[in-house]
């Protein structure tokens, strides 16, 4: 098989192509190769032009070889059917354009290293090598470390905010944006946004914290950011809406957790005229106070959702908005119209006492030993009181009242919105949010984000932004797979492996040709909303 090989003029500093062709030598029983001038690297586009070996261009060709449809230059095979579905993703969903319009001399890069990640699952970047010269992919040639560097230093803020601004037009929606917050755990000491915070397993570990938007409706990410590991998820929403804006989308609805609600961020998002859904905490005062008002008919058969197997019922009331005005040095107060969805689901009730009750079985075994734990003091006095004499020992009882009160509220989860909605619609809606917790997934197992194994600001900033690339790839698949029903029969690398053993077959003067497809083949394209390839 015919290969290109690079070598470097010391005196010139050009860097030519050569089409290197192996065969065996009889005389000397050895292998050896024959190469053929093609051209010159061009050092800005990465492409070969070709040239007669004397710095001149060939009278005969004017145009500079690309690799693609346009008859090719060399003998050569590759896999092609995997890097193809993700051409047509590329050009259907616009990545393709976009990129080439904020990277144009390095767009094609930053397609192939996002194409690696997505193909060859949590590889090391050092293995590109082999992978380029198997596949048949946007930049067609190898990337070395050095250059994959050099390539994600290059990626500047204003490029990445275009790419947003161009990506979020095309994805623009009324519905709900899912917003939620991921950490990603970092020993470098040279990045300063490493930070020691608790991820999701209350681990304290130096981190980075990694926001994300994802449309509620596309499935598709339309947003990131990193910030330092040790800041609540409660203190990003400001920043958020300042770059929503920032970016030209002001009027946007959000969907978020629990951990993002506080009374500064629910008046942020009003005074910017957003709507929002947002769970809530149920140990919350006036939480608690609009569900006793309706409690005792809670459970009642008009209530019950068959589908989620569950009570609901929505309850209107009033928020307290409060508006700081510098300007005058005096706060704007005014009523608020919103909903509180309540929901109570029965198992959920029941794995919820039965956990708090061996808790408290360990709570009084702790106290009657005489083991008392610093850190749990406060439940101590709050459900039990204690006796001690000489004779009897330490004597334990459980206040009930403060039990059955704690119980009260067991099964119970509530979701906060200003938009006009039913129960049943902001728990689907909410439950949709989970896009996200799979996109976090995908970037920390697949895209092998789990560490950041770079050492500087500027490769850590690049090297998320390929990932965020890589990351629109995957979540349009997923979402064409659950669309279809394929993720019953396929998992996501089964289909990429069904796919990536499809191969294109090129010879110099000809068109591409691809090979054999299977049926199963292009019944997975269609599934995907892809075009089965043809000869180029």
């Amino acid at each position: 098989m015919a290969t290109i090989v690079y070598q470097t003029d010391k005196r010139s500093g050009i860097t030519y192509a050569y089409e290197s062709i192996s065969y065996w030598d009889k005389d000397k029983q050895q292998s050896r190769s024959k190469r053929t001038l093609i051209g010159r690297l061009d050092s800005k586009t990465g492409e070969i032009v070709p040239t007669d070996g004397r710095g001149r261009k060939k009278k005969e060709r004017h145009a500079v070889i690309k690799r693609g449809p346009a008859p090719s230059v060399q003998t050569a095979r590759y896999f092609y059917g995997a890097t193809y579905l993700l051409d047509e993703i590329g050009a259907s969903t616009g990545i393709t354009e976009d990129l080439k319009a904020c990277f144009p001399d390095t767009y094609r890069q930053i397609l192939s290293i996002a194409y690696y990640l997505i193909l060859e699952d949590s590889a090391p970047l050092y293995r590109f090598e082999k992978w380029s010269h198997l596949h048949k992919h946007p930049y067609g040639q190898n990337i070395t470390s050095q250059r994959s560097s050099d390539l994600f230093a290059s990626i500047t803020e204003d490029a990445k905010y275009k790419f947003f601004q161009l990506q979020g037009k095309r994805r623009t929606e009324k519905a709900f944006w899912a917003y939620d917050i991921t950490t990603i755990s970092s020993q470098s000491e040279l990045l300063r946004q490493v930070q020691y915070g608790w991820n999701k397993e209350n681990d304290p570990l130096p981190q980075l914290n990694l926001t994300l938007v994802f449309g509620e409706t596309s499935n598709l990410p339309f947003y990131y950011r990193k910030l330092a590991g040790n800041i609540p998820d409660s203190k990003t929403v400001r920043k958020l809406l300042a770059d929503l804006d920032v970016l030209g989308f002001s009027k946007v609805k959000l969907v978020m957790d629990r951990g993002f609600y506080s009374q500064e961020n629910i008046n942020a998002l009003l005074q910017n005229h957003l709507k929002f859904l947002v769970s809530v905490k149920m140990s919350l005062t006036f939480v608690r106070k609009e569900l006793d008002a309706i409690y005792d008919g809670f459970r009642s058969l008009g209530h019950y959702s068959e589908k989620y197997e569950l009570y609901s019922c929505t309850v209107r009331t009033t928020w307290h908005y409060k508006q700081h005005l510098p300007y005058k040095g005096d706060t704007l107060t005014q009523s608020k119209r919103i909903s509180i969805h309540f929901y109570y689901n029965i198992d959920q009730a029941a794995e919820d006492e039965k956990a708090f009750d061996r808790k408290l079985i360990n709570l009084r075994r702790e106290l009657e030993s005489g083991k008392r734990l610093p850190e749990h003091e406060k439940q101590y006095q709050t459900y039990f009181e204690t006796k001690t004499t000489p004779k009897r020992g330490t004597k334990v009882s459980v206040k009930e009242e403060a039990v059955n009160k704690a119980k009260r509220y067991f099964g119970f989860f509530a979701l906060m919105t200003n938009e006009t909605m039913d129960a049943i619609a902001a728990l689907e809606l909410y439950r949709n949010k989970d896009v996200v917790e799979k996109a976090f997934g995908n970037l920390k197992e697949r895209l092998n984000m789990r560490r950041t194994l770079v050492s500087s600001e500027q490769s850590l900033d690049g090297k998320l932004f390929v990932d965020f690339v890589a990351l629109i790839y995957l979540s349009y698949i997923k979402k064409q797979m659950q669309d279809t029903d394929l993720s019953k029969k396929l998992t996501l690398q089964g289909v990429l492996d069904q796919l990536d053993v499809i191969e294109c077959f090129e010879a110099p003067g000809k068109k591409p040709r691809i090979g054999e497809l299977l049926n199963k083949q292009k019944e997975i394209y269609g599934n995907l909303g892809v075009t089965p390839p043809t000869s180029l």
